[in-house]
């Protein structure tokens, strides 16, 4: 049993499904229901950001005809297991997140006009946001017994044109969602330890 495991306040079962064990998964199996992909993202959700902001957008791909249409915008290795996977999400996030304030801040809307002067600030602001709740995503993927496999190789300009042809959303990530298959793990890669990459000053 890891440090990890010993402080951790949730049991040494729950630890490895979402953190020690997980792997990135290429191959899947099974099916993910309605309700499962709904509970994906009511965990995503409660995961902090900054003023609460929320411009993550999810779209599920189930339909054979969406799919094809994603796979062909994916790298000629991400074809196949995003060709065959029980649900496969993009995500994407709202070019114009800051126009929800009310809804996410309500009675503290004065950060909006710093967002709103500065059309650079908002994007890198509603990317670096989106990019931080992809993670809570993956870990709610995880939570609900499934694996996720996360994917950067793709077009996404020619995904943007294809599933955001008005242009409001900007996609960054493809993940696989599934029971992985019995061959769905590569080698296990190195981890940096503690001693590597923390410092305390």
């Amino acid at each position: 049993m890891t440090i990890a495991h010993e402080e951790a306040v949730i049991d040494s079962a729950a630890v490895d499904a979402i953190f020690a064990e997980a792997r990135t998964a290429n191959a899947f199996t099974g099916e993910v229901t309605e309700q499962q992909a709904r509970a994906i993202y009511e965990l995503t959700k409660f995961g902090p950001t900054a003023f609460n902001s929320q411009p993550l957008r999810v779209t599920y791909v189930r339909s054979d005809e969406a799919r094809a249409k994603l796979v062909d915008a994916l790298s000629a290795g991400n074809r196949a297991k995003t060709a065959s996977a029980p649900l496969v999400a993009i995500l994407s996030y709202d070019i114009s997140w800051q126009e929800q304030w009310d809804n996410f801040l309500p009675g503290y809307t004065a950060p909006k006009a710093m967002y709103d002067a500065s059309p650079d600030l908002a994007t890198s602001t509603g990317n670096n946001n989106a990019h931080l709740q992809a993670g809570y995503f993956i870990l709610a993927v995880r939570s609900l017994g499934f694996a996720a496999g996360p994917m950067t190789g793709a077009d996404f300009a020619a995904i943007d044109a294809e599933f955001f042809p008005a242009g409001d959303q900007k996609s960054f990530l493809v993940v696989n969602i599934g029971q992985p298959a019995a061959d769905a793990w590569g080698e296990a890669k190195r981890k940096f330890a503690y001693e590597d990459v923390v410092r305390t000053v």
